[in-house]
């Protein structure tokens, strides 16, 4: 996966995408006037959990990958870290 391959959804807040992976990991990727680079055309990116089931993903902030939102990321780092969320080892089902 790609950031050439995110769908974004365009607003008045700017524009926004997620992907989750098979991993049950995902992300959200945004740019507008609020996020961090925003308004240098630069990307925010959280990592998202989404368990089977789920109907809806959640923030999560205790991957290796960052545990916090990243900003001020190019195209080619959203790619980079979307690999890496990709490769999460995927959680046990929470009790």
């Amino acid at each position: 996966m790609k950031f050439e391959n995110l769908d974004f959804e365009f607003d008045e807040m700017g524009e926004h995408a997620h992907h989750i992976f098979d991993n049950h990991y995902g992300v959200s990727v945004v740019r507008g006037p609020y996020t961090r680079g925003g308004r240098q055309g630069l990307y925010e990116l959280a990592v998202l959990h989404m368990p089977p089931g789920a109907e809806y993903s959640e923030l999560v902030y205790d991957t290796p990958v960052t545990n916090d939102v990243e900003g001020n990321l190019t195209p080619e780092d959203v790619t980079r870290l979307m690999k890496r969320v990709s490769k999460l080892r995927s959680k046990q089902k929470m009790q």
